[in-house]
């Protein structure tokens, strides 16, 4: 490609994500003045501009829907941004705080995500759901949300309408769970460790693991984001046993499903690994690797967490930005419960599993 046109391309690229990306940086400016005016009138910031940033991004976008011109760059900021922003975090943690826990962690995180899997598509089933649906509640819950229903809904040939129900809850649940999660902080006198294990565990993505532990503890944020990384890579296996013990429920939807759907589920046949594994969490291990191994200089680790921090908040905007709260309207009343009542599943059996691991 000539130079010119590269160039061009570029400058059009960077133009379709400024206006998005403009207001994502405004909300996240609005949310770090918040925070210093709480400092200046509490003595501290009783809301950090992480969470600020996802409350006031939540009701710019119910207030008022960006048009066309902001779509871009306001994904642009979820998505990429916060790609970056958890990439550069893996230089702030060391893999020998996972380890110090045990295997018993590793082991025990495959199977909270296993049993969560189970007893939320029972709830699903007892509700009415169809199966299809219930395997999306299901899936979205206990892995990764958004990005595992994603990966679920062609292997079980989910119709549209499935699809929108399970992701309306995990952008507005998200959100919630990242608000109320550290109340239980005090209400069950979780430590820092126990914390980070409790939201690696439960909270649908990693950037809304930073979100959640940022105002406890920085212990909480490196455990936290360790244990989710692990979660995470759960979706390989649950999408390869999909695929394998569902053939049944493939049957019975060939007839209705969409050719666009069934060419979607052949490529997931055909995904290779690098799909199925973001190219940002292996960055992350890797970064994570090396400042365990001593090979990255002192001296920038501050700027690259102060630099992930800044990320993150503009993330946490974008994210607000891209959350409409009466979507949950559309979805019914009993995907409502299911989702709830799948959630407070996941939770109990994750303080089972600090419980029966003796994590102090």
């Amino acid at each position: 490609m000539p130079a010119a046109a590269f160039l061009r391309s570029r400058a059009l690229a960077l133009s379709s994500i400024l206006p998005g990306l403009t207001l994502c940086l405004a909300v996240t400016g609005v949310a770090l003045g918040l925070e210093k005016v709480e400092e200046h009138v509490f003595g501290r910031a009783w809301l950090e501009a992480l969470v600020l940033a996802i409350v006031l991004g939540t009701a710019v976008r119910t207030a008022w829907n960006p048009g066309r011109r902001f779509v871009h760059g306001i994904a642009f900021g979820a998505k990429t941004v916060l790609e970056i922003a958890v990439v550069l975090l893996g230089a702030s943690l060391s893999l020998g705080t996972l380890l110090a826990a045990g295997p018993g962690l590793l082991v025990g995180i495959a199977v909270v995500v296993a049993l969560a899997i189970a007893a939320s598509y029972g709830i699903g089933r007892a509700l009415g759901l169809a199966p299809r649906l219930a395997i999306l509640v299901a899936c979205g819950n206990s892995i990764c949300g958004n990005s595992a229903i994603a990966a679920a809904a062609p292997v079980i040939g989910a119709d549209g309408e499935d699809v929108a129900s399970s992701i309306a809850f995990t952008a507005v649940l998200g959100v919630l769970v990242v608000l109320g999660l550290p109340l239980l902080v005090p209400l069950l006198g979780l430590s820092p460790m126990q914390y980070g294990v409790l939201a690696g565990l439960t909270v649908y993505a990693v950037p809304q693991v930073l979100a959640a532990t940022a105002p406890v503890a920085a212990l909480s944020i490196q455990v936290g984001t360790l244990v989710k990384l692990v979660r995470v890579l759960m979706l390989g296996p649950v999408v390869l046993a999909l695929s394998l013990g569902a053939s049944r429920l493939r049957a019975e939807t060939d007839a209705t499903v969409p050719f666009q759907a069934v060419d979607e589920r052949a490529a997931l046949d055909r995904m290779p690994l690098h799909r199925l594994v973001p190219w940002f969490i292996l960055a992350f291990l890797t970064l994570a690797g090396l400042r365990s191994a001593g090979l990255v200089p002192e001296a920038a680790l501050h700027p690259m967490a102060a630099t992930a921090n800044a990320l993150t908040i503009v993330s946490m905007a974008a994210l607000g930005l891209g959350v409409d709260v009466r979507s949950v309207a559309k979805a019914g009343p009993r995907v409502t419960l299911a989702v709830v009542a799948s959630l407070a599943a996941l939770t109990a059996v994750s303080l089972g599993l600090i419980r029966l691991l003796g994590i102090a």
